[in-house]
């Protein structure tokens, strides 16, 4: 059904990234750093914009690795793939798509509208940039899909107006990583090394070593990361001891479990092992919740007790 399919296209699923541009927005709220009942819209208004504009960069990209997808045994049934949906009509909808982002600007106050039309400027320059070269290249491959998620986080602090911290942006970009070389990892599982490199060429310059080594050095990085800017918020979160520690259980079952995931080819997309595995998803719902209680309970006052 052509509906349907232009549907598909727009992969409205893949919008669940769009958490990475709430990520900077809430942290700095529980830091009193922006007020929620002035920056919200705008916030919002953001948040469909880098949604609507990576649609669009999708169906380009759809459109350029049309032939590869017809060879992969799950991307071969993708709306341009299969031929259900015609070049010129994905065109056009991946032009009323920046259409509306415009749309959406129109409506934000200047300055954080100026600043978010500057950083999904630079997210579609990216992904144009890897859609065109990058996505045949070892590691750069990588580090440009990483460089759309740190992008995200960026456009959602400018969209309030407050400025992210290191430790946001590194546990993001090595977090990001971990994703990308887990997509390449299950798939050379999925599919074998030689239909792998067929249905994405990069593959022919990875091995399953090194995904590996990638995969595991990335995740521990993210942790690690992570683990530094909980250390850093000791006196934020104290009550007996450093609460917002307790965050780091749930972060560790994921990843250490995405990984299991991964390595044995049940999944070749971290996307779509978060929307699937339930395991993974309580990780991912336990941590949020205890995090977002954590916030409240340090805006209320109920912490920040000296450490003894």
């Amino acid at each position: 059904m052509p509906v349907l399919d232009l549907i598909r296209l727009v992969r409205p699923a893949q919008w669940s990234k769009g958490i990475f541009l709430l990520l900077g927005p809430a942290y700095g709220l529980a830091d009193g750093k922006w007020d929620f009942a002035s920056g919200w819209l705008s916030l919002m208004l953001a948040l469909g914009v880098f949604s609507l504009a990576s649609s669009a960069c999708y169906i380009v990209n759809d459109l350029l690795d049309a032939p590869a997808d017809r060879r992969h045994p799950r991307k071969m049934h993708r709306p341009v793939a299969s031929g259900r949906v015609s070049p010129v009509l994905a065109i056009a909808l991946a032009g009323t798509l920046l259409a509306l982002c415009g749309v959406c600007l129109f409506f934000m106050p200047p300055k954080q509208g100026l600043w978010t039309l500057a950083g999904v400027a630079v997210y579609v320059a990216n992904v144009t940039a890897y859609s065109a070269l990058l996505k045949h290249i070892v590691i750069a491959d990588v580090v440009s899909l990483s460089l759309g998620f740190v992008l995200r986080v960026l456009v959602g602090c400018a969209a309030v107006g407050v400025s992210p911290t290191t430790w946001l942006l590194n546990t993001t970009f090595f977090l990001a990583m971990f994703l990308a070389f887990g997509k390449r990892l299950g798939e050379r599982r999925l599919l074998g090394s030689e239909a792998a490199a067929l249905a994405r060429g990069v593959q022919a310059g990875y091995t399953d070593e090194l995904l590996r080594l990638a995969v595991v050095v990335t995740a521990v990085v993210s942790l690690v990361t992570y683990a530094g800017y909980v250390q850093n918020q000791q006196d934020k979160y104290h009550l007996g001891f450093n609460l917002l520690w307790l965050t780091i259980l749930p972060a560790t079952y994921g990843l250490l479990r995405a990984i299991v995931l991964l390595e044995r080819g049940t999944y070749d997309d971290p996307t779509i092992l978060a929307s699937r595995d339930r395991p993974f998803q309580f990780a991912g719902f336990l941590f949020a919740a205890m995090t977002a209680a954590l916030m409240l309970a340090r805006h209320s006052g109920w912490m920040q007790i000296p450490p003894a």
